[in-house]
C-alpha cells in the first residue's frame, strides 16, 4: 500500500514540477531592434534589460500561474494611490472618466520636467484594477511622473453609462479625448502612452491611425497585447494550453458589464435600432459569439471579421512614426508566441521601435524575486518606469 501511495505522490510531484516549470532558469529579455542608437539610448536608462529576469522561484516560471495570480490575487501588499476622478460628457452622450494621480513633489516640478503617463488598461479594467494601482504608485513615487488612467466606458461599477455603447477593442476616440483633456489642463506637459493588453492594442492603433495627434505625445509602450484579433480568437477558441477557459472568463466578464448597464444598453429602442436579441447576447459562450450578437451590431459593422480587422493594431503598425516599445512574454497563455511575428518584423525593419520578449511572465504577471512570496514591485513595474525615462531621453536628443 505504501508503495502505491509513494507512486501516486511521485506522479503528482512530477506533474506539479512540469506545470510549474521549476527546471527553468532566469534569462535576459530577447531584444528585437534595428535601430542600434535607439536601443543604446533606452539601455542607458533601463540597464535591467541586460539583466536576467528572476521570476518567483516556486511558481514564477509558469505562465499560467503568473496569469492566474495576477488576475485573482493581484499584487502583493498593493498600495492605494489617491487620485482625482475627472468626468467628460462626450458628444455621443457617453460619460468618459479618467483618474489623475500627481507625483509626491508635484508642486516643485519644473516645466521641463513635467511628464505625464497616459495609461490605457486591459479589457474591462480601470484605475481600480490592482495592477494599474501598483504601477501608478511606483510611477508617481519612483519615477516622479503624473499618471492619467483611462476608465473604459462601462467598466467602472460606480459610474453608470449614459449612452448605449461600451468600450471596444479598437475605439481610440476615448483615449484621444483624455489626451486632449490632459493638455488643456497641463499645456506644458509631455506625454508617454502606456497600454496593457487590450489597452496596448488601443495605444498602438492610435499611433498608427491617420489622425492628428498632439505634438506633446513623445512615444508609447505596449504590454502583452496580441496584435491581431482575428488570429487571437482562433487561438483562444482552442482547448490547448487551457485557452478556452481564459476565453470563457473574458466572455463572462463582458456579459456581466452589459448586464450591469442593461437598462441603457438594451433598452427597447436600442434593441430595435440594432436588431439585438437579448437571449443571443446572454447565451453567448465565446467573445466572437458575443461580438456577433452585440458589439458589431451596436457599432455598425457588417460582420465580426470586419470589426476585428478594424480593431487590430497589426493593420496600423506600418504607419507608426513615433518611438514605441513592445513587451511580451513567450509563456503568455492568451498570446501564444506565433502571434508575435508581426511586431518582431516591425522592430527588425523600423527605426525607433523596440520589441522585448521575456521567456516568462505570463499575461501581465512578471512577478519577481522570492521563493514563494514575490517582491511587492514587479519586474514590469520597474521596467516601465525605466523604459519611460529612455523614451524621454530619446525625444530630448531629437
Amino acid at each position: 500500500m505504501s508503495t502505491v501511495i509513494l507512486a501516486v505522490v511521485a506522479v503528482i510531484l512530477c506533474v506539479l514540477f512540469r506545470i510549474l516549470n521549476v527546471n527553468s532558469e532566469p534569462t535576459k529579455p530577447v531584444v528585437f531592434c534595428k535601430d542600434r542608437n535607439f536601443f543604446e539610448s533606452i539601455l542607458k536608462m533601463a540597464p535591467l534589460l541586460n539583466e536576467p529576469y528572476q521570476p518567483t522561484r516556486l511558481w514564477g516560471f509558469s505562465g499560467h500561474v503568473q496569469t492566474v495570480v495576477h488576475s485573482i490575487i493581484g499584487r502583493v501588499r498593493c498600495p492605494l494611490p489617491i487620485g482625482e476622478r475627472c468626468l467628460v460628457n462626450l458628444t455621443d452622450g457617453s460619460t468618459l472618466t479618467y483618474d489623475v494621480y500627481e507625483p509626491l513633489e508635484a508642486k516643485n516640478i519644473q516645466p521641463e520636467d513635467d511628464f505625464t503617463l497616459a495609461i490605457c488598461p486591459g479589457i474591462g479594467n480601470t484605475s481600480e484594477s490592482v495592477y494599474i494601482r501598483t504601477f501608478v504608485h511606483h510611477a508617481t513615487h519612483q519615477g516622479g511622473y503624473r499618471c492619467a488612467v483611462l476608465n473604459h466606458v462601462g467598466a467602472l461599477t460606480s459610474v453608470q453609462v449614459t449612452a448605449p455603447r461600451l468600450f471596444t477593442y479598437g475605439h481610440t476616440d476615448d483615449f484621444d479625448m483624455m489626451l486632449k483633456q490632459i493638455l488643456e489642463r497641463w499645456p506644458n506637459t509631455r506625454i508617454i502612452a502606456v497600454g496593457f493588453s487590450l489597452g496596448g492594442n488601443l495605444v498602438t492603433k492610435y499611433f498608427g491611425e491617420q489622425r492628428i495627434r498632439p505634438s506633446a505625445l513623445l512615444g508609447a509602450i505596449s504590454v502583452c497585447q496580441g496584435y491581431c484579433a482575428l488570429e487571437g480568437t482562433k487561438w483562444l477558441l482552442m482547448w490547448h494550453n487551457f485557452r478556452r477557459f481564459y476565453l470563457y472568463f473574458m466572455t463572462e466578464n463582458m456579459k456581466s458589464i452589459i448586464l450591469r448597464h442593461r437598462k441603457v444598453l438594451l433598452s427597447e429602442d436600442v434593441r430595435k435600432k440594432h436588431k439585438l436579441n437579448e437571449r443571443d447576447i446572454f447565451s453567448a459562450a465565446t467573445l466572437p459569439e458575443l461580438d456577433e450578437a452585440y458589439t458589431r451590431r451596436v457599432h455598425n459593422f457588417g460582420s465580426v471579421r470586419e470589426l476585428y480587422q478594424w480593431s487590430s493594431s497589426v493593420n496600423y503598425l506600418k504607419d507608426i512614426r513615433s518611438p514605441m516599445i513592445f513587451i511580451n512574454a513567450k509563456d503568455d497563455p492568451l498570446v501564444p508566441e506565433p502571434m508575435l511575428s508581426p511586431v518582431r518584423n516591425l522592430a527588425s525593419m523600423k527605426k525607433q521601435v523596440l520589441h522585448l520578449e521575456l521567456a516568462h511572465g505570463g499575461h501581465l504577471g512578471f512577478y519577481e524575486g522570492g521563493l514563494l512570496y514575490p517582491n511587492p514591485v514587479t519586474w514590469l513595474d520597474r521596467a516601465l518606469v525605466a523604459l519611460t525615462a529612455g523614451i524621454i531621453q530619446t525625444s530630448l536628443k531629437t
